[in-house]
């Protein structure tokens, strides 16, 4: 991935505010969306109702204890920034504990918002990539219609139509895809949507590779050669990646490297950072 990103017009969030700032939220996550007991959650909890590790503060009172309290769900999760978004331009900084009538609002803008700014996350690679340049209108286009709706009130989110705007996206990043990876080196093996699942993958050539959407759970892909492999909508979870080289992998996201396990030799794309637990 290119460091410099494309500019989005006026107001429109650039890559940093594309990652979750947790201090500038009103623990949206911990309070909008709903969790199950699973192997991801150790309790139930509805939408709406904060978590009750949830603190006065709006921080999580066991952050840095929540794979081993059994939260893996929250580890992983990203809200590529919605969630100070909606928290401090949507609502002004007005937070919904201080304003409990304008808490469904919220967590409802929260829902659309990180849509919205993970549809954002995949427009702004695409146009990073040099060769992107003959569909660059339409990025652009898509880009700012979404980048735009980002900064409107709770009622216009509220009746926005993401899956309209991601419909349109769709055909834009496959194809950016299929230019970034054409002339590169590999097998450029198409396994879009395969089910991958405990898959014996080590060290394998996937170079080129379109993985969108790829069942990968608990795929054992150390040492495996990623290089430019679209990863879009791919499932990471437990998938084994330590030494794998995913250098200038396309469509990753923190969730996705976040979700897999990896080491001190695994090579990520340039705008992802190591998660903490590998």
């Amino acid at each position: 991935m290119a460091d410099t990103q494309p500019d989005g017009g006026p107001g429109a969030p650039g890559r940093l505010e594309l990652r979750a700032d947790c201090s500038s939220c009103f623990g949206l996550c911990c309070t909008a969306l709903p969790f199950s007991v699973s192997a991801d959650f150790p309790v139930d909890k509805p939408a709406g109702q904060p978590c009750s590790n949830l603190g006065e503060d709006y921080g999580c009172t066991i952050h840095t204890r929540l794979r081993d309290e059994g939260f893996r769900g929250c580890a992983v999760f990203d809200c590529f920034g919605a969630g100070q978004q909606v928290s401090q331009v949507t609502f002004a900084g007005r937070s919904w504990r201080e304003n409990p009538g304008t808490a469904r609002a919220v967590f409802d803008a929260f829902g659309v918002m990180r849509r919205l700014h993970e549809l954002l996350w995949y427009l702004d690679e695409a146009r990073s990539l040099p060769s992107s340049e003959p569909i660059d209108a339409g990025l652009r286009a898509v880009r700012e219609e979404t980048a735009l709706l980002t900064q409107a009130g709770a009622a216009e989110l509220r009746d926005a139509d993401p899956d309209g705007l991601r419909e349109r996206a769709k055909p834009l990043l496959r194809r950016a895809s299929v230019l970034a990876r054409e002339h590169e080196p590999g097998t450029a093996q198409n396994r879009a949507g395969a089910d991958l699942m405990g898959a014996k993958l080590r060290e394998a050539d996937l170079r080129a590779a379109d993985l969108r959407g790829a069942l990968l759970i608990a795929a054992d892909l150390r040492g495996a050669d990623l290089r430019r492999a679209d990863l879009i909508g791919a499932d990471l979870r437990d998938a084994r990646i330590g030494g794998a080289d995913l250098t200038g992998a396309l469509f990753m996201t923190q969730p996705q490297a976040n979700a897999a396990q990896g080491d001190a030799a695994t090579r990520l794309p340039r705008a992802l950072e190591r998660p903490e637990h590998w």
